[in-house]
């Protein structure tokens, strides 16, 4: 059963929101979508969650699809995990008893990371796929961007999104998909990277750290770098031979979900 949420944030800021509850609800999954793109995007994942039993949530971030907000624009690093936060609550609060693991893809991989740096012990796991967690990719900088916050700079991402041309094609004629970022919103990831560089040793929950390794957005040693420096005891990471950006768009997606599947029953 579906359910469109209109959600308020921290800041009032109204996020839109669907939850796709499962026929047998085993626990809660939250999936953050990325840079400029937005919930719809992440269908096929809920669908699958779905039918493993994990009831999703999903959420258009701020100043992306049918969320408000500034578009593609943060005025803090913690606006993204702030909003991860307040979604968590309200979740946690309408589903007592089940337990939550957060999903996140790239800008949404770098918000749940954020999450568990500044919120740990909320989550019972959480998951990063191709997170922009050390901004290694040298390609994309210099950071920060000197710049005004609110100059906007092309999209270019679809060229590394997925091998599969046609989620390339299905990018590009997104209406839904950002055509322009902020300096804004680039320079406050890059401020969320320095956080993150800095308070590693804080980030302790159970975690399974996903990547690409030929994807040319995020580089796959952000995930390797940040696996070892947190300080969790249970982590997984595993990065992927051939595999682009967006692994969970990839053809052998389906291995990847039931790879997430496993790795979630042993933690229900």
């Amino acid at each position: 059963m579906r359910s469109k949420i209109e959600f308020n944030s921290f800041d009032h800021t109204k996020l839109h929101m669907i939850k796709d509850e499962a026929a047998e609800q085993q626990n809660i999954v939250i999936l953050v979508h990325g840079l400029g793109e937005h919930l719809g995007r992440y269908e096929y994942v809920a669908k699958k969650l779905n039918e493993a039993g994990y009831t999703t949530y999903r959420y258009d971030l701020r100043g992306h699809g049918l969320s408000e907000g500034k578009r593609t624009y943060f005025k803090s690093y913690t606006d993204i995990s702030d909003d991860l936060n307040a979604v968590f609550e309200f979740v946690k609060e309408n589903n007592p008893g089940s337990k939550i693991f957060i999903l996140g893809h790239s800008m949404g991989g770098h918000a749940t990371a954020c999450f568990g740096t500044r919120f740990p012990g909320k989550a019972d796991g959480l998951i990063l796929a191709g997170a922009l967690t050390r901004q290694n990719n040298e390609s994309t900088g210099p950071f920060p961007i000197p710049l005004p916050d609110d100059q906007y700079l092309e999209n270019t991402f679809e060229e590394g999104i997925c091998s599969d041309p046609e989620v390339k094609v299905a990018y590009i004629n997104d209406p839904l998909v950002e055509k322009t970022i902020s300096v804004g919103l680039l320079n406050r990831c890059w401020e969320g990277v320095q956080f993150l560089k800095k308070n590693a040793q804080e980030f302790r929950d159970p975690v399974l750290v996903l990547h690409g390794c030929c994807d040319g957005i995020v580089s796959e040693k952000d995930s390797r770098d940040f696996y070892g420096d947190i300080s969790s005891e249970d982590k997984t990471l595993k990065i992927y031979a051939h595999l682009f950006h967006e692994i969970l768009n990839e053809p052998c997606k389906d291995d990847i979900i039931n790879e997430i599947e496993v790795w979630l029953d042993l933690h229900k």
